[in-house]
């Protein structure tokens, strides 16, 4: 088809309209600001703080880095949507993509925000997105504009370096008070979020010594989801997925009982250690799916310890379908087999470490014999769980049925109810847990009944009465036929 004579129109989005839609994109607080730290770290920053400053509605948000830095043109461009093609060739540190990060990362928490660089050898420069002023003027148009003079005067103290300024968190703090104690608390809260996710997403960053993150003046941990280091790590060897240039390695926790409490309360991470469980998908070191079965397993308990690294160079994320908030990865389907068959095999090593965990006394004490408070059995093909009577404190406490004692016993095997087993076996088979007296005689069943029954009504019960009460009471109530029985006995 010859286009030379094709009538052609412009049709160039509204600014205002666009804008709002980059809001929309889903970022959370804190992945829209270790969205800027990528920007640091690819300009080279060694150290990286984050500040801000509460006063209500009109609480700002400092990102300031001693990167390389911008000059007067090289601001304007970045400050420009889609600065860079997804499909450029990129330097093989850099952590963007779509050359939205800044852009969409300000705008999703805040209406405006000002940036503020200097090039070595140059002066530093500033230019802010107002969405107020782009609504009114309807283009795409930056203000010069910096609300903050202070943060002008540190980057010129500096060789170089980048400062990014929120200053209208319009999502999180629009019509607050700077006395409003509790709007405070929520925000306190908020930014200790935002610190521990830093934590970890950067962990490898700050665990090497590339770069300083600093919270508020004060310089942040690396909270490394493996544990590396401590006693009791399954670490499994390496392995390439694909075409090679993924890795992949697995790693088992140790149990509870082999770290200290400290340790164990930190490695739940920031959002507790049956979430955390599941692959950690890195590109160039930076942590982008911080625990996630990827849609191939659900998260359950008994897997809590397994945790999987998988690393990417950042030329696969187009395959990988990296979105632009680095949150979301999803592996190509050429490769899930493959990453299903090896996470099944740490799923497993893990699930051992936490059905098993005296196994390895055993393996040191030989004569040791662990003995168990329940047990489980099998009836009729059925699963039901049994008090061990050969259990040292429950046989001791059954020699003298004294008050005192049987309040003990029941205490006693109130506190041991075996919930990693049941939760273990009921997710495995649920359909093989048997009822309560399912497929046994009944006559003990029935005996325990009447007396039961006798008892109700010793103690002025009407008839009716002691009835309704035997179908509450568990697990008189799986067997109505027989209390209709004992109803008609009394007749």
């Amino acid at each position: 088809m010859n286009k030379s004579h094709v009538l052609t129109t412009k049709a160039e989005p509204d600014a205002s309209s666009m804008i709002e839609t980059f809001r929309a994109i889903g970022y959370s607080i804190e992945t829209a600001i270790a969205d800027i730290i990528d920007n640091s770290i690819s300009a080279d920053a060694k150290n990286i703080w984050i500040s801000y400053d509460w006063k209500g509605e009109n609480t700002f948000i400092i990102i300031r880095d001693d990167g390389y830095g911008m000059n007067h043109d090289e601001l304007v461009q970045a400050m420009r949507p889609g600065s860079k093609h997804p499909s450029d060739e990129r330097s093989i540190k850099d952590l963007g993509r779509f050359g939205l990060g800044l852009k969409t990362a300000s705008f999703s928490q805040t209406r405006k925000f000002s940036v503020i660089s200097k090039k070595k050898d140059y002066t530093p420069v500033f230019w802010a997105w107002d969405l107020d002023h782009v609504h009114k003027v309807q283009t795409w148009e930056l203000i010069q504009y910096t609300p903050i003079e202070s943060e002008l005067e540190k980057i010129d103290k500096q060789e170089s370096g980048t400062s990014v300024i929120w200053y209208c968190l319009d999502r999180t703090l629009k019509n607050t008070k700077e006395e409003d104690t509790e709007a405070l608390g929520k925000f306190m809260e908020l930014m200790e979020g935002v610190k521990k996710h830093l934590e970890m997403v950067f962990h490898r960053f700050l665990e090497q010594g590339k770069i300083k993150i600093w919270f508020q003046e004060r310089e942040i941990e690396a909270w490394d989801p493996f544990l590396r280091g401590e006693n009791g790590i399954q670490s499994n060897a390496e392995e390439f997925v694909g075409d090679s240039k993924i890795v992949i390695k697995g790693y088992v926790l140790p149990h509870n009982s082999k770290i200290s409490e400290n340790t164990f309360k930190k490695a739940a991470g920031p959002k507790g250690w049956n979430e955390q469980q599941g692959f950690y998908i890195y590109r160039n070191e930076r942590l982008l799916v911080a625990g996630s079965w990827l849609g191939m397993f659900r998260k359950e308990e008994h897997y809590k310890l397994c945790r999987i690294m998988i690393d990417l160079p950042n030329t696969m994320d187009d395959q990988w379908q990296i979105d632009i908030k680095k949150s979301i990865a999803r592996p190509p389907l050429k490769i899930q087999s493959q990453l299903k068959s090896y996470a099944k095999n740490i799923r497993n090593q893990a699930v051992n470490v936490y059905r098993h965990k005296g196994k390895v006394l055993q393996r040191k004490y030989p004569s040791f014999k662990f003995t168990p408070v329940w047990l489980e059995k099998q009836r009729h093909g059925k699963r039901f769980y049994a008090i061990n009577r050969n259990h040292p404190v429950i046989s001791k406490l059954l020699e003298e049925p004294t008050k005192q004692n049987l309040n003990e016993l029941i205490e006693f095997i109130e506190e041991t109810v075996p919930v990693p087993l049941i939760t273990i076996s009921e997710s495995e088979k649920p359909e093989s847990h048997g009822i309560p007296f399912e497929n046994l005689e009944h006559e003990m069943l029935v005996k325990r009944m009447k007396n039961i029954f006798k008892s109700l009504l010793d103690n002025g019960k009407t008839q009716d009465e002691a009835v309704a009460t035997l179908l509450s009471i568990e697990p008189f109530d799986k067997y109505p036929e027989y209390v209709e029985h004992l109803s008609n006995d009394n007749e």
